[in-house]
């Protein structure tokens, strides 16, 4: 896990993990070559999933279109899904970026704005 000082300019790290459910994502190969390292990502909240209430998706913030990459994993995410449900704009970005055989390994870290902090 990456530590990081934090100051007033800095986003707040809140999460660091792997996107689960990349396997299920269609067409993710083709899209793969666009993902960067340091790219911006958008949580979005999935509350009426039936198969996880704290649900959270995560997609790129592209202007032709977010691309859904997965979710955040279920037994780590309901602190995330809490503060969304309340209304804070949490973001996120992509750290590291690996094929492992079929499987895109994606690492991203949940940031809390530094402009949401006081």
């Amino acid at each position: 896990m990456t530590t990081a000082s934090v100051s007033s300019t800095q986003d707040l790290i809140l999460l660091e993990c792997l996107v689960a459910g990349t396997t299920h994502r269609e067409n993710l190969k083709q899209h793969e070559p666009q993902l960067y390292v340091g790219q911006a990502l958008q949580l979005l909240r999935e509350a009426d999933s039936k198969y996880d209430d704290w649900a959270v998706k995560v997609l790129t913030t592209d202007a032709e279109g977010a691309l859904w990459l997965g979710y955040l994993p279920e037994v780590r995410n309901e602190t995330v899904a809490r503060l969304l449900d309340a209304g804070y704009s949490l973001g996120a970005r992509l750290v590291h970026k690996a094929w492992e055989d079929d499987w895109l390994y994606l690492e991203i870290e949940v940031l809390l704005p530094a402009g949401s902090r006081q």
